[in-house]
Order: structure tokens, then C-alpha cells, then sequence
């Protein structure tokens, strides 16, 4: 996640998913849960990075929570609240579930109790608009040693492959992209993988290579053939 004060929005979500800030230097704050050891299948981390840029549009990747009970999610919607979280209106109608913003903006999701995401942990799934949820299970199918568990053609998801942890998911959306994302996803090849092999796979699958001014760095920007950016980590 990108933020002006990555501190402060990267202990917001450390308190709201429960989960430790486990590095907070500069520009970057690491969020992780309790004991996490990566590569690990279990949860999905967050890293919230400083920019100077404000958000200026609605988020096209997001973040839902999870919920237990009805109870639950009022609660957890009372809690959030509590740590500065606000209610947003993003044309969502009369839905069940509650759209929030964290102290920047950046919009999420609280779900009322769902079967499927009883076993995710804190997060239920990180959700991206997209024009063509088909076309992006084929790409991130491939992209990730994740399994593609729905394909529509107005939804897509993913999981590990191990069944565990949160979901990946497309959903359609007719707004285009127009500006950097904020939320955005990064992938690490696994201990002992070539980054530069790695990145070759992906221009293969039908990413691009992005040049946003980020100088010589270590990890490897791209965008998936919708144009949503991701990075390419050096393995760990």
C-alpha cells in the first residue's frame, strides 16, 4: 500500500488485523501476523510504503475483512471506527457488507459471515477491478502457484494451493484504470528461484516491464495485461 504517512496507516492495520508491525524504518512499514515465517501460505502481508502523492480516485485493489457472525462484523465495524476508520460510500447500494476507509482513504471491505471465508484468517481476500475477470485467472493462474477455484465472467478467485489463508479475487468493473494503483501486489520467487528467470516466465504469461522512475532497485516492476502494476522481489 502507498501512503503519505506509511507509519500511521501501517499501524492502523496492524491493529486492525491483529497482526504485529514488524519493521517501521523510512519509507516502509511492515505489517505480519503473529510468528509468520515466509514463505508461508497463511496470509497475505502488508507492506505500506511512503509517497509524497495523495490518493486522488477510488481504489481499484482492496482489501476485504473477514467476519464470523453478525455480531461479529458489528463489532469489528465498532472497533475499526474506533481506530480511525470511516464510512464510504462508493455506490455500493443496500449491501450486507460494510465499506470503510482507513485514515488515507484507501477503501475496504468488512463482509458479514460467509462460508467460504470461514478458515481465511483476519483477511477474507484482496479484490481487484478489472475489465475481464476471465482473462485475469488465466494470467495470475500462471503468474502464481496459486488455484483458480471460480471463473465467471463477472468474477474470478484464487487461493493457495495449499487452501489456506486469503483469497485472490477479479471482480468486472466498467470504470478504466486511470492512475498508479495504490494497493498493488508484490511477488517473491521462492527461496533459491532466478529473479531474472522469473520475470522472463511472467513477460511470457504477457506482463510488461514498467519504468515509473523507481532508479536502480532490487526488485522488478511490471503490469499484468490489464495494466495493474506488481513488483518482482528478489528471493528471500
Amino acid at each position: 500500500m502507498q501512503a503519505q504517512d506509511n507509519s500511521a496507516v501501517g499501524r492502523f492495520w496492524a491493529a486492525a488485523l491483529g497482526w504485529s508491525v514488524t519493521g517501521d524504518e523510512g519509507v516502509e512499514t511492515n505489517v505480519e501476523p503473529e510468528g509468520f515465517d515466509y514463505p508461508g501460505p497463511t496470509a497475505v502481508c502488508i507492506d505500506v510504503i511512503g509517497v509524497p502523492e495523495p490518493k486522488t480516485v477510488k481504489n481499484r485493489v482492496h482489501v476485504d475483512l473477514a467476519t464470523t457472525s453478525a455480531a461479529h462484523q458489528d463489532e469489528l465495524v465498532a472497533r475499526l471506527k474506533g481506530l480511525g476508520a470511516t464510512p464510504v460510500d462508493v455506490g455500493q447500494g443496500d449491501v450486507p457488507w460494510t465499506v470503510l476507509a482507513d485514515p488515507e482513504g484507501n477503501e475496504f471491505c468488512v463482509l458479514e459471515p460467509r462460508e467460504i471465508y470461514r478458515d481465511t484468517g483476519p483477511m477474507a481476500a484482496v479484490v481487484v477491478d478489472c475489465a475481464d475477470p476471465r482473462a485475469m485467472a488465466r494470467f495470475w493462474g500462471e503468474a502464481m502457484d496459486w488455484t483458480v477455484h471460480e471463473v465467471t465472467d463477472d468474477h474470478a478467485s484464487l487461493r493457495s494451493a495449499n487452501g489456506v489463508g486469503p483469497y485472490l479475487e477479479f471482480l468486472r468493473s466498467p470504470d478504466p484504470k486511470t492512475v498508479w494503483n495504490r494497493v498493488h501486489l508484490d511477488l517473491r520467487p521462492y527461496p533459491g528461484d532466478d529473479q531474472a528467470a522469473e520475470v522472463a516466465r511472467l513477460r511470457a504469461l504477457g506482463a510488461t516491464p514498467l519504468d515509473v522512475g523507481q532508479g536502480d532497485v532490487s526488485w522488478t516492476i511490471m503490469a499484468d495485461p490489464e495494466g495493474n502494476e506488481f513488483c518482482v522481489l528478489v528471493p528471500s
